[in-house]
């Protein structure tokens, strides 16, 4: 998933509704942005009208234009549909939680496969933070912002495993220097399994690519130029832990890997392996090219393979030093049961 909303929603004081706006000549070729906001006023904001142009909130005879540069020509309608309000901070539930450890600093969970770390458009309820709250308490609620209290790093919402959160300020400030520095620094191990289709002729190697904006999608990313200004150095070592029977060429079906970030840029893992041609099982998002290697699995592994509803990545390791008493603390969490089984079925081939 890419990263959330940060405007500010007072400005949808509204409820749903929808405004239509007709094309004058002397608007002719203005930018779809501009000319929105000139006709809206003070009533909604720049920024939160091109969140909603990109969304698909503005349409012109029933189609969707999603380029806030799309430059408008004379005599065309154009839409906009406001959402209705969404509550501006999020509110504490009782979501379980797997809590591996936790202190008056800070508290470390093994986050389930499904579950958004923090609310979004569209994810206001039901997140790790909504769990949190309720969990910690109100203390947590001012700390590193309102939306996304106590966070300082992600894992994807169908990626599972072990995420800390930090409960005071001090300690949010040094865990999130920790994670920023990826370890470079200071101690700081993260360490992923990742079920791929195929397996790298290498045993183990380093990923060294960029990431960026994918050409076709605002929330999905790709490797990209260096010299991009949306580049981000982006840097993941793997190693093969174990390959899983042959095709008809004799190289293997799947893989199980392991991958060790040195950076920490959203879908990380994800991209870089599917770069070296290796995408992960089930990851709708950058495996959508194997979907027809099921296929080619016996009968009768074929349908649990088939059926895995999410990419097969779990964080199963987390370290670092405690930002207020300074111990090395280290932090494990076995494999989810959907990824054991999908491990056991990979174990026949």
């Amino acid at each position: 998933m890419g990263d959330p909303d940060t405007e500010d929603d007072n400005d949808w004081e509204d409820t749903r509704a929808r405004k239509a706006f007709a094309v004058e000549a002397e608007h002719a070729g203005e930018r779809l942005d501009r000319w929105l906001s000139d006709r809206l006023g003070a009533s909604v904001s720049r920024s939160r009208l091109q969140t909603l142009i990109r969304a698909g909130a503005v349409t012109t005879g029933g189609n969707p234009v999603t380029e806030t540069k799309h430059r408008v020509a004379e005599g065309e309608v154009y839409a906009l549909t406001i959402p209705e309000a969404e509550p501006a901070e999020p509110k504490a539930e009782a979501i379980p939680l797997e809590v591996l450890y936790e202190d008056d600093a800070l508290i470390v969970i093994n986050k389930p496969a499904g579950l958004v770390v923090h609310p979004a458009p569209g994810n206001w309820s039901g997140t790790l933070v909504n769990a949190l709250l309720h969990h910690c308490g109100a203390s947590l609620s001012g700390i590193g912002g309102v939306r996304r209290p106590g966070i300082v790093h992600r894992l994807d919402r169908d990626t599972s495993g072990v995420m800390v959160v930090a409960k005071t300020d001090n300690a949010h400030r040094l865990l999130s220097e920790t994670f920023a520095d990826h370890g470079r620094s200071g101690d700081l191990e993260r360490a992923y399994i990742a079920l791929v289709w195929g397996a790298p002729e290498r045993m183990a190697g380093t990923i060294d690519a960029p990431l960026g904006r994918h050409a076709q999608s605002r929330t999905l990313r790709a490797v990209v130029p260096a010299g991009r200004s949306d580049a981000r150095h982006a840097v993941t070592r793997y190693q093969v832990q174990k390959r899983y029977g042959t095709d008809g060429s004799g190289k293997a079906f799947a893989a199980k890997v392991e991958c060790r970030l040195e950076t920490g840029r959203t879908h990380q893992i994800r991209v870089h392996m599917a770069h070296i041609g290796h995408p992960l099982i089930g990851d709708a998002d950058y495996g959508r090219a194997f979907r027809t290697k099921v296929n080619r699995l016996p009968e009768d592994i074929r349908p649990t393979v088939a059926a895995f509803p999410r990419q097969a990545l779990h964080a199963r390791l987390l370290a670092f030093r405690h930002p207020e008493t300074g111990d090395l603390m280290r932090f494990e969490a076995d494999p989810p049961p959907d990824m054991m089984a999908l491990t056991r079925a990979l174990d026949i081939l």
